[in-house]
């Protein structure tokens, strides 16, 4: 294929650069394939590797691409539409729960989160970390708010510290009566801590899904999850629950 001439494109080179690129993953490279390098990409294409570079970076936020340490660019698999329903879902750690505990500490929670737990300025909550993994692979990372006030039961002697003390909050969650939840998801970008966690790099795209559960009239616990927008097919139906999409090895369409 010769080079493509981008020197009369009305839009931003890089834009018009994305839908030649975007035309190239869905003819010539199979899911998982790894692209060229760059100064190879940008010759075939006749640009330079910085507008080569605001291409990738688009592609990848609208999840035709990853980056992958140690291994390069690759495609991936196409990125399912995330539907958001009403379903009224169990207590976190509930029988079938597909999370893993992994900490527990207390700590203040960010500003957003302090305002819809009601919680005072300054006022520490328990923080737990979870982990959920498909195909030894991880593709999500939750921290799970829940003020003191929920689990007053709670006993530091029993479960001091990490995945043993956030699973006894878990079980103290269970002891309230669940009236509801509601949940939003929003498309975001990695931070150092998710990235780690999911194995990609900061700033790679990924779905923010926040839920709120409602107990005795109040927020009881908020979780914030994070989920790979390369791997992660989210539906909110009946059984509020989270499918996880594994693309099949194909050409990318």
């Amino acid at each position: 294929m010769g080079t493509t001439q981008l020197e009369t494109a009305p839009e931003p080179k890089y834009w018009h650069l994305k839908t030649v690129l975007s035309e190239a993953l869905d003819s010539e490279f199979a899911v998982g394939e790894i692209l060229p390098n760059e100064r190879d990409l940008a010759a075939r294409f006749g640009v330079a590797r910085a507008t080569l570079r605001q291409a990738l970076e688009q592609l990848e936020l609208e999840g035709r691409l990853q980056r992958r340490r140690g291994v390069g660019t690759t495609v991936a698999p196409p990125r399912m539409g995330v539907a958001v329903g009403s379903a009224q879902g169990t207590w976190p750690g509930a029988v079938g729960d597909a999370w893993q505990p992994a900490d527990c500490a207390p700590a203040v929670p960010p500003a957003d989160v302090a305002r819809v737990l009601a919680s005072l300025p300054d006022e520490p909550v328990h923080v737990v970390r979870r982990t959920r993994v498909s195909h030894g692979q991880p593709v999500a990372a939750e921290l799970l708010y829940v003020p003191m006030s929920s689990v007053p039961e709670l006993s530091a002697i029993d479960a001091p510290s990490g995945a043993a003390r956030a699973r006894a909050v878990l079980r103290e969650l269970q002891r309230l009566g669940l009236e509801g939840q509601d949940r939003a998801v929003e498309l975001g970008s990695a931070r150092a801590d998710d990235a780690k966690a999911l194995d990609r790099l900061p700033g790679a795209p990924v779905l923010v899904v926040t839920t709120r559960f409602f107990s005795e009239g109040r927020t009881a616990a908020v979780s914030v999850a994070t989920y790979r927008a390369d791997t992660c097919r989210l539906t909110f139906g009946d059984a509020g629950g989270v499918e996880i999409h594994h693309g099949p090895e194909r050409r990318a369409s």
